[in-house]
């Protein structure tokens, strides 16, 4: 292989890297959900055109999510060595491989879906870019706006096929906002020294571990409610119902333990991992056994 041709390929690889690869398919996971879920279906041609609007729409936010957080970056072991903190890329390439993204992504979206998913996008969009991330260093509180854009996918995936904001689409986004907040807490409680050393702001250095397991046990007290709400608005059944209570009460002991007990680090790790297991769960089951598509 030629010296340029393993250019090109390190220069995309890194390009693919700055979308966040394994978050963005969590997020169009996600999203594909919401279009299952809802009442009604996307013709083959607009449910891709969707998903891949959506996945760059995500990526976008990402990437300048990267552009902007670079000096940053590299203070923490899980970013160090992306393409920016690296010095592998020069920023001016991230910053406009982001914006071109999102030049495509989000017209992309409104063609393939309708204006109000294309919106709604572009809601997600701004708010991860332009509020959540200059947050992070300020205070604690930008987690709870980061949950916003990050709620947002599955109401997409929803509002492609009813064209409307309802119940049941309302139901997922708070479903998603919920769960985030008990996940970002378990990363804030045992990457603590890295947040410090890049000089951002989490809960547990602004208010100390044992604030950080109440709050994250009382969002979980609220999320084991909201996901009943699919069976009760008959959007999944029965079988449903009883994983989102065992997943749910799991969970939530997990959590309890943890606030009881006074754990550290390896227990908000293994709270992190599990709150992965259970959105893929709680999704799992919930297209398998949705009513909504018959």
């Amino acid at each position: 292989m030629s010296a340029r041709a393993v250019s090109l390929s390190t220069t995309a690889s890194d390009l693919l890297s700055l979308t966040k690869p394994r978050l963005s398919s969590l997020v169009l996971a996600t999203t594909a959900g919401g279009v299952w879920l809802a009442p009604g279906q996307l013709s083959g041609p607009r449910l891709l055109v969707t998903l891949l609007a959506t996945a760059g729409t995500v990526g976008a936010a990402n990437a300048l999510n990267c552009f902007i957080e670079r000096q940053s970056d590299r203070f923490m072991a899980r970013t160090q060595n992306r393409p920016l903190p690296s010095g592998r890329m020069e920023p001016g390439v991230a910053l406009w491989f982001g914006l071109s993204l999102a030049a495509v992504s989000l017209p992309a979206l409104a063609l393939g879906a309708n204006l109000l998913t294309a919106g709604l996008g572009l809601l997600a969009f701004l708010s991860y870019v332009l509020v959540y991330t200059p947050l992070k260093s300020r205070t604690s509180a930008a987690m709870l706006v980061g949950a916003v854009p990050g709620a947002l996918p599955p109401l997409m995936g929803w509002t492609a096929v009813t064209g409307q904001v309802d119940t049941g689409g309302f139901v997922l986004f708070s479903i998603l906002f919920l769960w985030q907040i008990p996940h970002f807490l378990a990363i804030a409680l045992f990457r603590k020294e890295e947040y410090a050393a890049a000089g951002l702001k989490s809960v547990p250095l602004e208010r100390g571990d044992e604030s950080s397991r109440a709050q994250l046990v009382l969002y979980l007290v609220a999320l084991v409610p909201m996901t009943l709400l699919p069976y009760q608005l008959r959007i999944a059944g029965g079988w449903y119902l009883a994983v989102a209570v065992v997943l749910g009460l799991s969970f939530l002991g997990l959590g309890a333990v943890g606030f009881f007990r006074q754990l550290g680090k390896p227990w908000a790790r293994r709270t992190f991992f599990f709150s992965l297991l259970y959105l893929t769960g709680l999704f799992i089951a919930l297209m398998l056994d949705s009513s909504a598509n018959g």
